[in-house]
This record gives structure tokens, sequence and C-alpha cells, in this order.
């Protein structure tokens, strides 16, 4: 298979980007509180089964390089790239691939809608947010 050429440093920044919104997401800004709860179990039920702290958090930043080097592959074939066609392309592989995907997963194994919604709210902002970076950034 071959990869195109893509912008590394745009996909660094979508990346960083990525990490820095779950972050904010799952803060007790935001959905933290609501999340634990909809999870079924204590925030030190989930402290006490989780990773280190230290792992999950290397583990997130490369799913979030991850995200961001595939949506620069996915937009390579969307040139001339723009903000608002990063954005569209972003929330169109939402769609297609995390929001649907997680609703089915979701739906069977009897997760809150709630729940869910959180998560996948986070995705499609996350994918939107990659697209609009790495659409807008220059490619020179």
């Amino acid at each position: 298979m071959h990869v195109p050429v893509v912008n590394y440093v745009a996909v660094l920044v979508s990346g960083i980007a990525l990490f820095l919104l779950g972050g904010v997401w799952y803060s007790r800004a935001l959905f933290a509180t609501r999340w634990i709860a909809l999870q079924g179990r204590s925030e030190e039920e989930m402290k006490a089964n989780a990773a280190p702290m230290g792992l999950l958090l290397v583990g997130a930043f490369v799913c979030a390089l991850l995200t961001s080097w595939v949506m620069a592959v996915i937009l390579n074939h969307f040139r001339p790239l723009t903000l608002m066609k990063g954005i569209e392309v972003g929330i169109a592989c939402w769609l297609g691939f995390a929001g649907a995907t997680s609703f089915s997963t979701a739906s069977f194994s009897c997760k809150p809608k709630l729940l869910w919604a959180i998560d996948t709210g986070y995705n499609l902002v996350g994918f939107a947010i990659a697209g609009a970076i790495i659409g807008w950034w220059p490619w020179a």
C-alpha cells in the first residue's frame, strides 16, 4: 500500500490538540462526574482497576497521533484542502466509523446512551478538530 505524503507537523499539532481536548472533555469541568457515574462504579473502583496513569496518558497520546495521521492520509484525497473541508471530512469520518460502530457496540452492550453520547461526542469534536487543523495547515 502506498501511503501518501502527510504534513507531520500538522499531525503532531493535531495530536496534541486531541490529547488536550481529552483532558478537558473528561475533566470535572465538563463530563468527568457524569461519565464516572454512568460507568456504574465509583471513582475509587475505577482507579483500583486502571493501568498506571502515565501508561494511560501515553496510550491516549499515541491514539491521538494515530487518529491525526489517518485523518491526514484521508484528507490527502480531498485536495485542495481548506479548514471547512477538513471539518466536513472529519465529521464524515466520525459518522461512518466512530459514531456508527460505537453506537452499535453501546446498544448491544446495554451501555447507557448518555455514556455513549459523552464518549462519541469527544470523538466527533476531536475528528472535526483534527480535520480542521490538517485541512487548514499550509502544505508547502
